[in-house]
């Protein structure tokens, strides 16, 4: 084996320095060989060669894409160099960044340390890589599967298709697997995608401060004036940097579960700065040094729109300067951000500098682990996760939280004697119920550790301090219930002795009384009066008395000698939110929960499950389920259609997308803890009630919820009798059966009702097809294949068909029936038999009506897919008959129709139709050769031998030959698509070998039909000259890649339409002379056994003409008109022409009309010659001298050789352009002359011819002699110009048309002054001898009258020179 060099220098090389070739013996004549290379860098490239006597199977040991990248970065490195050479400087630049990339990534496989996350992303780079350079260099796309290219042969065509289209845009395809979860209930159940805001303070410059500071981070939304996210903390000293020196360069983080919707959101992020120090910021009196207080200082503030129109991509990291803004009276703090966003100025002063908050922010997407590992630079910056106030969109089963959000609104406090209000300071403890302090339950905000106590800022002078201050409590579950919060009001003296002094108190305790824990509302604490000496030991002393106006209520006889007293005029008010997965605030929950506690409310309690929150049902998921199961043990009659109702409402509840991922818990549920072995009986019951009542009820939302629960309910029925047939070693197991039954005909009785009359039954009949597909695989569990196989047969076939029902209904039984194809049950042989007949008569019925294509098309996808990959087993083979009976014909006919609609489309430009897309005409194709690959021979003569009539055959053929050769014309696949299409012309070409005996069969002879011939042989013709099987024009590696898979199959096809055109007998000269241009156009294809197929038909069509007419004059001049376009259009070369004329006189020699024949061949050989030489003249730069000379040559050669006056006209014009393109004016006058002396003046009408339109022959005449009169004027030759003047002189006096006389001799009047008067060069010619075979054909022993110029010289004097070979003759030219 051997690995070529990738070019290229800086580090792109891949030199093999050592091999080493171990050989074993592996028994029964083969042997393993293990070859082990060395690269540049150490690594080592195993292969495996498993050889035999007769072939050599190499298998690399290395993982598939990294042999895809070595190959490929060697057929880069040779295109690179030329990259360079075409001066492709930037492609050049970027192509060798590419390449080192490739090769960095490849080397990292290599070395295998990677995780499996880690591997998955690096492959998905490189195919990224891969495709963008094959791309930008014109390379074949690689269809890929799981990053791996696929093998054609192991998948379906129609599987195929659908890989190169994926892989066209694999690049954009989101690597998390959450987004490609197949969403298959109902309506679907699309997964929000989570955001992710990561904010990074770099710094805060200040200079007014110098003090210690506290900055609160949070996201806040100013239409709804609320904080939706926790707070962020940062501590920060006097100088702006982190009081923790370890935090250097880590104050960041990351605000978490942003929706789409809160990105919609009027969000701000908004910044509070709490310093910590004296009173008042600029006077020392205030206080003593020592004692220190929070006191507000500022606020900034960013809207989220302007972050968004910053950062354009995501990931990308910008920078912002917050401006923090003072408050000018303490009383507003509490809206200050408020008055920011609303630019109330008189409420706030804007700093003297532009100093500030200096952050950075970047928006990512996705789920957090994911991000976790593709930025674990970041979290590894002690990130700090900020969360959103209550649960994200999407909860997940182990997001366990137990967090109670606080927030201090205000107080009204009594002034107490003093002079000037207070200073108050609130103190925040958690306690337990035996006392003690709990502790670090208290946040001030994430990115610092817990605390056991809470301080809030301190408002100057104020007994109605209102603080808005949010805190978070996360207590742990287990000392949730007995704790309570305790609030302690201090006054802070400014006095010398900085004295804070206890004025009283207030409380709540966590949960009440019923179970319940503090309700999200604002709640309204009562004050309770003491002082400094005050002793909380005994918390027993003040949890007796009424914290607020709701506990007073609920005891109304307190004794007067209380040991707390309450201060009446004053008032503390708190608010909270409850985030836990643990506990709940719903009384109705609670109730249900402990319904033995009031047997007599369980009807209305289960009334009332609706309302409560999805939250709250989810986290008590298993409890309620056991709830309601125990209800229904308990009393079946009377709980079992609540019961049902209630988990109908539950199952429903998952399909949301913020519960979808508690499906998994409610399936481990049912298999590992649902103990309702009696369940069943009712389940079937309710469902069974509810499918009857669907033709009678108006209101049908109860029903449709419980087919929406189709999955789930069965799930619990399938569970249910599993248990009791378990208990009961397998009782009833035919009441079981009867009753499944049953439900199925109530199934097919709601599917089989007139829905056209009622939207209600439409949606019920919907959400039915959509949930049955779902319950297959609980079926399986009960019932055999077969049986389950045919539940869904009876099922499908109830369903009405197209006519029947409307557009809507039918793209739900379409998409039921391609998700029955797409599930388990369809892939079980058995199964798929019963099944298979039904589904393809809903594809035949819609196929036939044009209706719903794509849906189809994905159908029959599907079961190509399937087919292809069981094509081991034996029952495959009847499917695909069945398939062919029902799809063959009706699968032409529609792709047939696509192709007609697409090209009208194209042709008139307009509006484009929606079925005419290159997406649904490219899915049929697919299908159709899908169908046609996994026919084998006994299938085409099954299909041959049941048509009723040779008419219907003969339909069929002209249909599979249309749809074949508009398979060539038409861009159906783009260019680079080189596997879809090499493989589109394998299937044709084999078709095409197994259609041809019942064309031969059926329309030869007497029955003979030209129609379906012609159909046949234009197709092979355009078959031969795709250009996706020229395989001259590719690369070495390629085009042996392509023969080894496939062969040359231009030489297949080219027998098969030599064999048939033997076959056709005496009925050839029905394509004589209409298939010679065609014919004559595949021997041109540069393939030398082509040539020696299809040359010798030439022979029979002359034979044949020769017979009919006595001459082949109607033969010779249709192939010499096809040959001088086609050979002037590129094809055809010197071996052709040999070809031609050897096979031909061979042939010919034994003919009777030998001589003749001989002539035309002659003829012909000679023409090609001439035109050959003439193309190479035109070709390039050429200097005009010999582009005139070979146009000559040629234009002599129809006149004088072989009489073509219509091919001798055309060149005699094409000489005019290459003289007026030199300017050459009187040498195109008296080119034109030539035609000029053909015409007649004569009425005779003519044809129109080139640019000449429709016109008598005196008129074209007349036409040309005025252009012939104006070159000559042009040219500066007036005196040939005169005697052109009066020839149509005299035709205008014979015709008295004096106007055009007194013209004509005004012209002739201006030539004589202008001979006289005008100066002109007098040319000097020479005759010119030129000898030798180097020399062009036109030149050879050619006496050549033409001016002696440089050109001239230099031309032919290098031609004599710079030839290699030996010339036959002397080569050289003469001025005689």
């Amino acid at each position: 084996m051997c690995i070529d060099t990738v070019p290229g220098r800086k580090g792109i090389s891949n030199d093999l320095k050592e091999a080493t070739v171990a050989t074993h013996q592996c028994g029964k004549g083969y042997k393993a060989i293990s070859k082990q290379y060395k690269v540049h860098n150490g690594i080592d490239l195993k292969f495996m060669f498993f050889r035999c006597r007769l072939c050599e199977t190499v298998v690399p040991l290395e993982d598939p894409i990294i042999t895809e990248t070595t190959s490929t970065l060697q057929e880069w490195g040779v295109l690179w160099k030329q990259l360079y050479v075409k001066h492709k400087v930037d492609l050049f630049h970027k192509l060798r960044h590419v390449m080192n990339e490739l090769i960095d990534l490849r080397r990292q496989l290599i070395q295998g340390h990677l995780a499996q996350d880690q591997t998955r992303e690096i492959k998905r780079h490189i195919t990224v890589r891969l495709d963008w350079g094959n791309e930008h260099l014109g390379l074949d796309l690689v269809p890929r599967k799981e990053f791996e290219m696929v093998d054609p042969d192991q998948i379906s065509v129609s599987e195929l298709y659908k890989l190169h289209v994926s892989s066209r845009h694999c690049g954009q395809q989101s690597t998390n697997q959450g987004d490609s979860i197949r969403q298959r209930h109902g309506d679907g159940c699309r997964v929000p995608v989570s955001h992710h805001l990561f904010i990074n303070l770099k710094s805060f410059t200040y200079n007014s401060i110098s003090e210690d500071a506290d900055v609160f981070f949070s996201l806040y939304d100013s239409r709804e004036a609320k904080q939706i996210s926790e707070k962020f903390m940062v501590k920060l000293n006097k100088n702006g940097g982190p009081k923790n020196p370890e935090k250097v360069d880590r104050l960041c983080a990351l605000f978490t579960d942003l929706s789409s919707k809160d990105l919609k959101r009027d969000l701000y992020i908004v910044a509070h700065v709490i310093r910590t120090g004296r009173m008042l910021l600029n006077d020392s009196k205030k206080g003593p040094p020592h004692v220190q207080y929070r006191r507000p200082y500022g606020c900034a503030v960013l809207a989220m729109s302007d972050v968004f129109h910053t950062i354009t991509d995501l990931k990308e990291e910008k920078d912002f300067v917050l401006k923090v803004y003072t408050c000018n009276n303490e009383n507003e703090w509490y809206q200050v951000h408020e008055n920011i966003i609303r630019k109330s100025n008189t409420k706030y002063s804007a700093p003297s500098t532009n100093y500030g908050l200096i952050i950075s922010l970047q928006l990512l997407r996705g789920e957090l682990e994911q991000i976790r590992r593709e930025n674990q630079a970041v979290f590894n910056r002690a990130l700090a996760l900020t969360r959103k106030l209550g649960f994200p969109d999407v909860i997940l089963p182990g997001d366990t939280r137990n967090d109670l959000y606080l927030t201090l609104e205000r107080g009204e406090f009594e002034r107490g004697g003093k002079s000037v209000q207070k200073n108050i300071e609130v103190t925040l403890y958690v306690l337990y119920a035996d006392g003690d302090t709990l502790k670090d339950c208290i946040s001030l905000g994430s990115g610092e550790p817990n605390s056991s106590e809470y301080r809030s800022f301190v408002l100057y002078h104020n007994n109605s301090p209102r603080w808005s201050e949010m805190v978070k409590l996360p207590i742990p579950i287990d000392r949730f219930r007995g704790s309570h919060l305790r609030f302690e009001f201090r006054h802070c003296s400014t006095k010398d002795k900085g004295e804070k002094k206890l004025f009283g108190f207030a409380f709540t305790p966590l949960m009440r009384e019923d179970g319940t824990t503090l309700s999200d509302e604002s709640h309204e604490l009562y004050v309770y009066k003491c002082d400094e000496n005050a002793t909380f030991s005994n918390q027993g002393l003040y949890l007796s008395l009424p914290c607020c106006k709701e506990d007073f209520n609920s005891c109304p006889n307190l004794p007067a000698n209380l040991p707390f007293q309450r201060s009446p005029k004053e008032t503390f008010w708190v608010s909270t939110i409850l985030c836990s997965t643990k506990l709940t605030q719903n009384v109705d929950l609670l109730a249900l929960l402990n319904w033995k506690a009031h047997p007599d409310r369980v009807l209305d309690i289960l009334g009332r499950l609706r309302q409560i929150s999805g939250e709250e049902i989810v986290k008590f998921l298993r409890d309620v389920l056991d709830t309601l199961f125990c209800l229904l043990d308990d009393n079946t009659d009377k709980y079992g259609p609540l019961v049902f109702q209630s988990l109908v409402f539950i199952i429903n509840l998952l399909r949301d997308s913020r519960f979808y991922h508690f499906r998994p818990v409610m399936d481990s549920y049912i298999q590992n803890h649902f103990a309702g072995a009696l369940a069943y009986k009712e389940l079937i019951r309710c469902l069974k009630w509810y499918m009857d009542r669907s033709a009678e009820v108006v209101r049908q939302d109860h029903i449709q919820e419980a087919m929406r629960a189709l999955e789930y309910l069965f799930k619990f029925i399938v569970q249910s009798r599993i248990l009791y047939s378990r208990a009961t070693c397998g009782m009833e197991e035919e009441q079981f059966r009867a009753s499944i039954q049953e439900l199925f005909q109530s199934i097919r009785f709601v599917l089989s009702l007139d829905s056209r009359s009622s939207e209600n039954l439409v949606f019920t009949q919907a959400a039915l097809l959509n949930s049955f597909p779902d319950i297959f695989d609980e079926l399986l569990q009960m019932f055999t294949v077969q049986e389950v196989a045919e539940y869904v047969r009876g099922t499908l076939g109830s369903m009405p068909s197209t006519v029947d029902i409307g557009q809507s209904m039918d793209v739900v039984k379409l998409q039921s029936i391609a998700r029955t194809v797409e599930s388990r049950l369809f892939f079980f042989p058995e199964s798929r038999s019963i099944l298979l007949p039904v589904v393809l008569h809903h594809i035949h019925l819609h196929l036939r009506q044009q209706r719903e294509l794509l849906i189809c098309s994905g159908i029959l996808g599907s079961i190509f897919s399937i087919i292809k990959t069981s094509s081991m087993e034996s029952s495959v083979q009847e499917e695909v008959e069945m398939m062919v009976e029902s799809l063959l014909d009706v699968l032409l006919q529609t792709l047939l129709s696509i192709m007609s609609k697409s090209h009208s489309v194209e042709t008139s430009r307009g509006q484009r139709c929606p079925q005419c897309t290159a997406e649904i005409t490219g899915e049929y194709v697919s299908c159709l050769l899908s169908l046609l690959r996994q026919m084998t021979e006994i299938h085409f003569h099954h299909l041959l031998n049941n048509f009723h009539s040779k008419e219907e055959l003969k339909e069929f053929l002209l249909k599979i030959f249309c749809v074949f050769r508009n398979l060539m014309k038409l861009t159906i696949f783009p260019r680079d698509w080189s596997v879809m299409r090499l493989l589109t012309s394998h299937i044709i070409v084999v078709t095409t070998q197994f259609l041809s005996p019942a064309l031969h069969k059926n329309f030869s002879d007497a029955d003979f039909d030209f129609k379906v011939w012609n159909s046949f042989f234009s197709l092979t013709v355009l078959y031969i000259n795709q250009p996706s099987l020229q395989l001259e024009s590719l690369g070495p590696a390629k085009r042996k890649k392509v023969l080894d898979k496939y062969g040359d199959m231009r030489v297949m096809m080219a027998y098969e339409l030599f064999s048939m055109w033997q076959k056709l007998g005496d009925n050839k000269p029905h394509f004589i002379p209409g298939m010679m241009g065609p014919f004559l156009g595949v021997t041109l294809v540069p393939q030398t056994e082509v040539r020696n197929i299809m040359i010798p038909i030439f022979h029979d069509m002359m034979d044949w003409e020769q017979r009919k007419n006595g001459n082949f004059k109607q033969v010779e001049a249709e192939l010499m008109d096809k040959l001088d376009s086609m050979v002037s259009d590129g094809k055809g070369d010197d071996n052709h022409r040999e070809l031609f004329s050897l096979f031909l006189l061979e042939k010919i020699e034994q003919e009777t009309w030998r001589e003749t024949g001989i002539s035309f061949v002659t003829s012909v050989t000679r023409l090609v010659e001439r035109i050959l030489d003439y193309r190479d003249c035109m070709k390039g730069d050429e200097m005009e001298n010999k582009k005139i000379g070979g146009s000559v040559n040629l234009m002599n050669f129809y006149k004088s050789e072989v009489n073509k006056e219509d091919m001798y006209i055309r060149y005699i014009h094409k000489l005019c352009d290459l003289h007026l393109q030199a300017e050459d004016f009187t040498e195109a006058a008296f080119t034109l002359l030539l035609y000029w002396e053909l015409l007649q003046w004569e009425d005779r009408p003519l044809r129109d011819f080139l640019h000449y339109p429709c016109q008598s022959e005196w008129q074209r005449k007349e036409n040309l002699s005025r252009k012939i009169l104006h070159y000559f004027n042009k040219g500066k030759c007036w005196e040939y110009g005169i005697s052109l003047c009066r020839e149509l002189a005299f035709q205008y006096e014979t015709l008295y048309d004096y106007q055009s006389l007194s013209w004509i001799r005004k012209m002739e009047a201006a030539y004589y002054d202008n001979i006289i008067e005008q100066q002109r060069i007098e040319p000097e010619f020479f005759r010119m001898g030129f000898y030798g075979r180097k020399f062009p054909f036109f030149l050879r022993a050619f006496h050549k009258l033409t001016c002696l110029t440089g050109d001239v010289l230099l031309l032919y004097h290098s031609n004599s020179v710079s030839s290699l070979e030996q010339p036959i003759l002397p080569q050289m030219w003469l001025i005689l």
